[in-house]
């Protein structure tokens, strides 16, 4: 099995599936399709059934039930493709075999390093094998890390006939990084009673609950008169943005805040004299505070058009998912199988909020309970993004226990 998940994670990060968030289709980027297909042909090889890619891209197949008793059926979900913001073209992962617990060089032409002082949960894998990236780009193992582990469970309990498990539903989506991975999913036709997302960060994560998010843009328009008359009647647009950002909370910026602190965080800017754009993300785990946090940035636009005596700033204001929290609770079962799972194979469960979201969650709200699990890796978006491999074995261990576990 450590061969198989290594051959197929490797075989996967480097196929470009770099999502775009500005993109109009669906999915975002045709070449999502790449992955897609080489999936049903993997999943056909291995000998799932009902394995299709439909036109949205979505990936689903079956391993059908081999007990004779009515149990629930499973779903285990991963995302094809990677963030928008770091390059997935070219990646070239690179292996080091019994890890020395030392400073790692991914870059020395780029200057690129794993540095300890950096990341000290380096020491924690000394003497695994640790794949990284080649420092220039991501590795992508968020989520081609969860696709590998779970078409390897897949695959195991195949070849094991004598396991017994009931009906499990698999499913590969695109666009998760932009906030659309499941906008086109069929929960009709996956007809999972619950399932979990295999989208986690490092060993022993397990997580039911994450932000509320929102997403807004803000369109400026200045005024561009030439600098040498320009006094009492240019409106410098970069200035009015620079104006709008200083009166959000300094407080409330995603690099001074954790655990369930939400926050505003500005993740694109573009300006001129004339015009300027500004983008942000607004994240809270509680419910009341995110609609505050929404009421505080429209509140702030007001603010400058009171100032400058005209509609100088406009918004477009969306919410993107919501808690899941509120849906699981009912069902909690579900998490306590999965703590179980894990605790059975000697795993420290690690339970604790998502600073970000999954495609669960959206599930979760479509009447899909859905926690999420972890694949193993750290640094996710980025050139210092790795997994150990040993992460991704335990990883296909907890799916098979769930599963082993949901017969009894």
């Amino acid at each position: 099995m450590r061969q198989e998940i290594l051959n197929r994670f490797l075989r996967y990060v480097q196929i470009d599936t770099q999502s775009d968030e500005n993109s109009k289709t669906f999915p975002s980027t045709q070449k999502q399709f790449d992955l897609a297909n080489l999936l049903v042909k993997e999943l056909n090889e291995i000998g799932l059934t009902d394995v299709e890619v439909d036109k949205y891209g979505y990936v689903t197949a079956t391993l059908p039930s081999n007990i004779e008793k009515d149990i629930p059926v499973i779903g285990f979900l991963a995302h094809m493709d990677t963030a928008p913001d770091m390059s997935g073209t070219k990646v070239r992962p690179q292996i080091f075999e019994n890890y020395n617990g030392e400073d790692i060089t991914l870059n020395k032409e780029l200057n690129v390093h794993l540095l300890l002082k950096d990341f000290p949960e380096l020491k924690d894998y000394k003497g695994q094998t640790l794949i990284t990236t080649s420092g220039n780009t991501l590795l992508g193992a968020d989520d081609k890390a969860g696709i590998a582990e779970i078409i390897t469970a897949m695959e195991y309990l195949i070849k094991n006939p004598e396991i017994k498990h009931g009906t499990i539903k698999i499913a590969f989506t695109p666009d998760e990084e932009v906030g659309r991975g499941v906008d086109h999913f069929d929960l009709t036709k996956f007809d999972a009673d619950y399932a979990y997302t295999v989208d986690g960060g490092p060993i022993g994560e397990l997580e039911y609950e994450n932000f509320n998010a929102a997403g807004i843009a803000i369109q400026i328009q200045g005024r561009n008169i030439h600098p040498g008359s320009a006094k009492g009647r240019m409106i410098n647009a970069i200035l009015v943005a620079a104006e709008l950002n200083d009166m959000l909370p300094i407080e409330q910026r995603p690099e001074l805040t954790e655990n369930y602190e939400g926050f505003f965080h500005i993740i694109r800017f573009m300006g001129t004299v004339e015009t300027a754009e500004i983008h942000y993300i607004i994240r809270d785990h509680d419910r009341e505070k995110f609609e505050q946090k929404k009421d505080l940035i429209k509140n702030v636009v007001k603010l400058i058009n009171q100032k400058y005596n005209q509609e100088v700033a406009k918004y477009k204001l969306e919410d993107q998912y919501y808690n899941m929290r509120e849906k699981i609770e009912p069902v909690y079962h579900i998490v306590e199988q999965a703590k179980q799972a894990m605790i059975e194979l000697g795993i420290t469960p690690v339970i604790k909020p998502i600073r970000g979201g999954t495609d669960g969650a959206r599930l979760s709200y479509m009447d899909l309970p859905c926690p999420n699990i972890f694949t193993g890796g750290h640094n996710y978006h980025g050139k210092h993004e790795f997994i150990p491999l040993e992460s991704m074995e335990k990883a296909i261990q907890v799916i098979l226990k769930i599963i082993e576990k949901s017969t009894t």
